[in-house]
């Protein structure tokens, strides 16, 4: 018996190929995509225009208390909505880039952000979606443990930095790493059971054909 509604958690490093991989995956399967680093980005961006600082305490409850979150969709893709703005190109900017791993490792925040991110689920269903694909740092650990498919996608920072060059991006990929996979709440590591993939030497259009073959057999897993 085949399953109507999957969901598939991609985790992985920056310019690990989570997105495009996930994008892809969406079209093919007529799954609702959601990136959660852009949830992080965007509370980021919101909190900096507060001037919270990026550590835990009264400034950052207030804060947080006072954006209220929404889905917004483009194509199969939902983005999340804080105070009606809905995110931008500001969200990938430099500043952001050098702030968000620091944000992110806030335990408050990341609690804040947990039951959201898993109502996600409800929402493509609500849409007719056949599944959610998510990608992020903890899908897999965190918030969809018992994911119909749990994936881990890593390549070699080296090449993960001429990804981020190719898309005019400046990217401390190492920097962010040793960030995300040192903080004490949920830290970037590949799920327990989950499938390990190198892309390293891969095409987007190989990762995407190999990982098509796993979210088949989720969808025909009886």
């Amino acid at each position: 018996m085949s399953k109507s509604f999957i969901i598939v958690a991609i985790d992985g490093g920056a310019a690990a190929g989570k997105s495009s991989t996930s994008r892809a995956l969406s079209e093919r399967f007529k799954l609702m995509h959601v990136d959660t680093g852009s949830f992080y980005r965007a509370t980021t961006v919101k909190l900096m225009e507060l001037g919270v600082p990026a550590k835990a305490g009264p400034e950052l409850g207030k804060g947080l208390n006072s954006l209220e979150l929404d889905t917004a969709l483009e194509g199969n893709s939902a983005s999340i909505v804080i105070n009606g703005w809905i995110p931008d190109q500001s969200i990938r900017s430099q500043q952001v880039n050098e702030n968000v791993s620091h944000y992110a490792a806030i335990p408050e925040l990341r609690k804040f952000l947990l039951d959201y991110q898993r109502d996600q689920a409800n929402v493509a269903r609500a849409k007719g979606f056949a599944g959610l694909v998510m990608e992020g740092r903890d899908i897999g650990s965190v918030i969809f443990p018992d994911a119909d498919l749990r994936l881990f996608l890593f390549a070699d920072p080296v090449k993960r930095a001429a990804r981020r060059a190719a898309e005019g991006l400046a990217d401390s990929i190492e920097t962010r790493d040793k960030l995300d996979a040192s903080r004490k709440t949920a830290p970037l590591a590949c799920p327990e059971g989950a499938t390990y993939l190198d892309t390293s030497e891969m095409t987007l259009e190989q990762v995407v054909d190999h990982v098509s073959t796993l979210v088949t057999a989720a969808f025909e897993e009886a």
